[in-house]
This record gives structure tokens, C-alpha cells and sequence, in this order.
């Protein structure tokens, strides 16, 4: 009886890791999504603060983006990293 050997089951355990790392993607669209709409409240309410609220919605949203990225470096390095080979 043939079964999975001990790294074909480490290579089935970092794919399911990746894409478990991957769900860190939801959380930066979610908060740079709420961060455009009330910027775009705040413009509308007082457009002539249009600049300073962009770039302060432009620097939240990038420090919001590094926790996606992270995820997708992590799931990278599990995608094409082989460990233990």
C-alpha cells in the first residue's frame, strides 16, 4: 500500500498554509475601503481641506497595505521555498 510520503505531506501543508496566509488580504481592502469612503465624506463636507485629507487617507491606507503584503510574502515563501528538500 502506497501512501503520501513525508514530504509530499510537507508540501500539502505549506500550500494550505499559503492560502491561510493569503486571507490576510481581507482585512487591508476592508479598512482601505471604510478609509476612501469617509475621505470621500470629508472632502464632501469641506472640500477645501481636499489635499491634507488625501494624504493623510494615502498614509493610512499604505501603512494598512503592509499587513496584505506580509501575508503574501509569507505565502510565497511557502508556495516556492521548498523547506526540508
Amino acid at each position: 500500500m502506497n501512501g503520501i510520503s513525508g514530504q509530499d505531506f510537507i508540501y500539502g501543508c505549506s500550500a494550505i498554509g499559503a492560502g491561510i496566509a493569503m486571507i490576510a488580504g481581507i482585512g487591508p481592502g476592508v479598512g482601505q475601503g471604510i478609509a476612501a469612503g469617509h475621505a470621500a465624506a470629508a472632502v464632501g463636507r469641506n472640500p477645501g481641506a481636499k489635499s491634507d485629507i488625501t494624504s493623510t487617507m494615502l498614509l493610512g491606507q499604505a501603512v494598512a497595505e503592509t499587513t496584505g503584503l506580509y501575508g503574501f510574502a509569507v505565502a510565497a515563501i511557502l508556495m516556492f521555498l521548498k523547506p526540508f528538500s
